[in-house]
């Protein structure tokens, strides 16, 4: 793990998170994907139906889950730059249940299912150079909530040898 320089960055601005999965995933450019709100124990995406549609006119579960994973990925990725700590990050495994079609825009709210556990999660990564965590996600349309999503996600340190990229 690689603490980055010059003390660690202040939470990102939704404006900010956006720009950043929109120039490193493109995917979130064709979803449609908007970031709604920023917080350091929850992070809320967005999405329209349009380019997300499948031809019962309702959400493609893909697109649902991409963007709880992508939720769960950005809380992940925005929790580690306020601390300073540089990383890669990963989906190693996830589950999604979808409750209700979602017949227009819709929301993916991303929070720590232990947040207790952030601190042995980061200890972890500094001493191994990996750790992992699970993030839940709950999709919303018109607050009314389409699905539930769990996911593991891996962080890898800087330097640590993980062959993918930066991304979900």
């Amino acid at each position: 793990m690689t603490r980055l320089t010059a003390g660690a960055p202040s939470l990102m601005l939704p404006g900010e998170l956006a720009q950043y999965v929109h120039e490193h995933i493109p995917l979130t450019r064709a979803m449609g994907v908007s970031v709604v709100s920023v917080e350091e124990n929850a992070v809320i995406l967005q999405a329209p139906l349009a380019p997300n549609i499948n031809h019962r006119h309702t959400v493609f579960g893909g697109s649902a889950s991409a963007l709880a994973i992508l939720a769960g990925w950005a809380l992940l990725h925005v929790r580690l730059r306020v601390e300073g700590i540089a990383d890669r990050l990963v989906i190693q495994r996830n589950t999604m249940e979808y409750e209700h079609p979602i017949g227009g825009q819709f929301t993916a709210h991303a929070t720590l299912e232990h947040p207790d556990r952030w601190q042995s999660f980061t200890a972890m990564l500094a001493r191994k150079g990996k750790a992992r965590i699970t993030v839940l996600a709950v999709l919303e349309q018109m607050e009314r909530v389409a699905g539930r999503f769990s996911g593991q996600f891996v962080a890898f340190g800087a330097g640590a040898g993980a062959r993918d990229e930066d991304g979900a």
